[in-house]
């Protein structure tokens, strides 16, 4: 009887399952995708239905016939790559390869790489996903049709190499548009005034002006806070009123990817593809010592925040074990997804909570202990009882002015004993939000003495403080994956590619772990904002991700939704072939005026970046290197000017003048009678030449040699007559004939062999003398 076999997608898999399976199934990989829409060319038919041209990818075909050898005795083959889109198209993509007559397929969908989770997919496999495989088909489509027809606009407009994408540009757009919200900020001036109170008893506190009659306090100005602490001097200091709430604070949900990678960029200082890495390696299965490799958590990729009942009475039964019953709920506590295409999965969390992170310590990775810890403690704080924390606000009366003084108590820590919100030290204060209906602000916990209703405080010190309002912040790798995610932009999987891509094209820098558009990224983004404003708007992207829901449920057509999309986007897509500005051309106009002609600036792209030109050219070839201040301002270079138009010396070929300009390499003179005229020369031509006294060696020339420095400076010897005669020598030449020969070609040459010596440079002649 032959045995099934089971596919899997990684490699690092195959271990880990035959540890579970034994000799009963044959386990091969497909090591990713085997197949893939064609590089070199868009691979979609558009007139015939947007037919996709799928081949077998270049390198795999070793792989293909592995896979077809595994499968040669197998009648059954179970079909488990990752469970979701990408998965389910191996899935599809490997049973074409290995279909023939009588042979049957399944799919089989292994969330964690346990005995009992594979034994579970097992017993349970399915039919392949026909509406899953359209969706990712679907995103596939749209994803080539944008890519592979406006990056090309962005390689002869702007500069090659350049790429434009249906998702990776509104992120772009997402980091443009705050930044130039940013420079558009302008400060504006407000007061606070605080008084150090004392009462009966020490310590002395702090208290906060806030309301004036019982109406918010906005101080304006110095002059304003100057009356106020005019009018306190001759106040009297009387408590209020004291309230005090108690409030039940609730955990988060366990993990679904979005908050895993924020969560791990702020608390660990992981970049999101970095995340997904390590998380990888956690879900494939490590050696823990149980006699093979164990996958320890739950698939990553997943926006569902459901989870396992047993799974959690499992976590339940733990807390009740080291931490008291007290901090366990009586009944698992389960979270409700917001949309149903989203519940294919369960959350992120251990696959067993009995795996502690001091106990799986000794077997992983730094880095690979940092985020297990993680994701262990947020799934088994979920499972624990609220913190119940009482809230204290003081309000204190000084004449027709209220100051406030508050703070938080924690009288039961419940899941705090095990993970705070807190924790999180960033800057990114809003990386992680509760789900929860109450929301309770943690303050600075000062010390307060005994007060009651009615007492006097005596007022030791009020202190005035000038601000001023601050921009919003620059979008850090946690902060960007939340707007993504708020937006709807992207789906789990992406959101590291995403970041990545922005990056490795050169639009964006990450500048101390935020993300700052460069004039790149400037110039690509508004010229697809232009020409494409549809694809670059969040609104159209997110329902985009939307109708892809829709297709894997079922409820939408693909082919309905890329008819949809690529009527208007061609129509967009024939105007900015005509229209879209040539950076590299025309450039994009500015609102400065050349020094020399005062004609318009313009910024265009060159070989070395992005410059700025007059428009006059070739009349007026004044260029300049010029940088932008915090305002978004352009300033031209002082010190770093392209092109001086004040002549230098004439051209050699064609007698025009020469100026300098500057290349990759540094300075060089340029002839003004360009493009007719295309002669150049190293700046060092300017420098008086030093005659040798030596006649040049070239027949019927009667120039002297003399010495030169190359373009970049390095000393030679050439004709007096250039550019007539092209003589040019690294060796120096020797003023008297070759003994053997005759002519007088004779130089010195420093060999690594002989040393220096004086050789004949005449062909045929092997004249030498050390």
């Amino acid at each position: 009887m032959s045995k099934p076999l089971l596919i899997v997608e990684s490699p690092t898999k195959v271990k880990t399952l035959k540890k579970y399976l034994g000799e009963s199934y044959k386990v091969a990989a497909t090591a990713g995708h085997i197949k893939d829409l064609p590089q070199k060319e868009l691979g979609i038919d558009i007139e015939n239905n947007f037919k996709a041209e799928y081949l077998n990818i270049k390198g795999k075909s070793k792989i293909i016939q592995e896979l077809k050898s595994a499968a040669t005795n197998s009648d059954t083959i179970y079909l488990a790559p990752d469970p979701d889109r990408e998965g389910e198209a191996i899935a599809f993509h490997t049973a074409e390869i290995l279909n023939k007559k009588g042979r049957k397929f399944y799919r089989v969908l292994i969330h964690e790489l346990t005995k009992k989770g594979i034994a579970e997919a097992l017993d349970n496999p399915t039919e392949l996903n026909s509406d899953k495989y359209e969706a990712q088909q679907t995103r596939r489509t749209l994803d080539r049709l944008v890519g592979y027809q406006i990056s090309p606009l962005l390689w002869r407009r702007v500069q090659g190499s350049l790429s434009a994408g249906r998702v990776q540009s509104v992120a772009l757009k997402i980091i443009c548009d705050r930044e130039r919200e940013i420079r558009a900020f302008i400060p504006e001036e407000y007061w606070t005034i605080t008084a150090e109170l004392l009462a009966e008893n020490p310590p002395p506190f702090l208290a906060q002006l806030t309301k004036y009659k019982g109406k918010k306090l906005i101080i304006p100005n110095q002059e304003k806070a100057s009356k106020i602490l005019s009018d306190l001097k001759e106040s009297d200091f009387v408590v209020d009123k004291i309230s005090i709430k108690t409030l039940n604070k609730n955990p988060l949900p366990p993990f679904i990817t979005s908050k895993l990678q924020q969560d791990a960029i702020n608390r660990l200082k992981f970049s999101a593809k970095k995340t997904m890495s390590v998380a990888q390696q956690l879900y494939e299965g490590i050696e823990i010592g149980t006699g093979g490799p164990e996958g320890l958590i739950t698939y990553m990729r997943t926006d569902s925040t459901r989870i396992a009942a047993e799974a959690a009475n499992e976590a339940l039964n733990l807390i009740k074990e080291k931490f008291g019953s007290e901090y366990a709920m009586k009944a698992p506590r389960f979270f409700q997804n917001k949309n149903k295409a989203q519940d294919a999965h369960e959350a992120i969390r251990p696959t067993s909570v009995f795996n502690t992170p001091g106990k799986v310590q000794p077997y992983l990775t730094p880095d690979q202990f940092k985020l297990y810890d993680l994701i262990w403690k947020r799934f088994v704080a979920s499972q624990m009882s609220p913190a119940i924390i009482d809230q204290k606000s003081v309000s204190i009366k000084a004449g027709d002015y209220t100051f406030t003084v508050g703070g938080n108590t924690v009288k039961f820590q419940g899941f705090m004993a095990l993970y705070s919100y807190n924790d999180d030290k960033s800057s990114d204060k809003d990386s992680d939000e509760s789900e929860n209906a109450e929301k309770v602000l943690d303050k600075d916990i000062q010390a307060m003495p005994e007060l009651k209703e009615g007492m006097k405080l005596d007022a030791k010190k009020i202190n005035p403080a000038q601000h001023f309002t601050k921009p919003p912040p620059r979008f850090s790798e946690a902060s960007l994956v939340k707007e993504l995610e708020e937006n709807g932009i992207g789906r789990p999987s992406t959101y590291a590619t995403i970041l990545s891509t922005i990056r490795d094209k050169g639009y964006v820098d990450l500048v101390k772990r935020y993300f700052l558009p460069n004039e790149l990224g400037f110039i690509v983004n508004d010229l697809l904002v232009t020409s494409f404003p549809e694809i670059l708007d969040a609104a159209f992207t997110a329902q985009m991700e939307n109708n892809l829901d829709n297709i894997e449920t079922g409820t939408r057509k693909s082919l309905d939704v890329l008819n949809d999309f690529y009527t208007p986007f061609k129509d967009r897509l024939d105007h900015a072939v005509e229209n879209m500005l040539n950076v590299k051309g025309v450039g994009l106009p500015t609102d400065l005026k050349c020094p020399i002609c005062s004609k318009q600036l313009n910024i265009k792209m060159g070989k070395n970046g992005h410059f700025i030109a007059c428009t006059g050219y070739p009349e007026c070839s004044f260029s300049s290197n010029y940088t932008r201040d915090e305002r978004g301002n352009i300033h031209i270079a002082e010190n770093s000017v392209k092109s001086d138009l004040t002549p230098v010396k004439d051209c050699l070929k064609c007698g025009k003048p020469m100026v300098k300009k500057e290349g990759r390499y540094g300075e060089f003179l340029a002839c003004t009678g360009y493009p007719k005229c295309k002669n150049t020369e190293s700046i060092n031509a300017l420098e008086p030449t030093k005659s040798t006294d030596i006649q040049c060696p070239m027949p019927k020339c009667n120039g002297l040699i003399v010495e030169k420095k190359s373009r970049r400076g390095k000393l030679f010897y050439g004709c007096s007559n250039y550019p007539n005669c092209e003589f040019a020598s690294w060796d120096k030449p020797v003023n008297k004939p070759c003994p053997k020969c005759g002519s007088t070609y004779l130089v010195e040459k420093d060999t690594k062999k002989d040393g220096l010596i004086i050789a004949c440079q005449v062909k045929g002649c092997d004249y030498k003398k050390l």
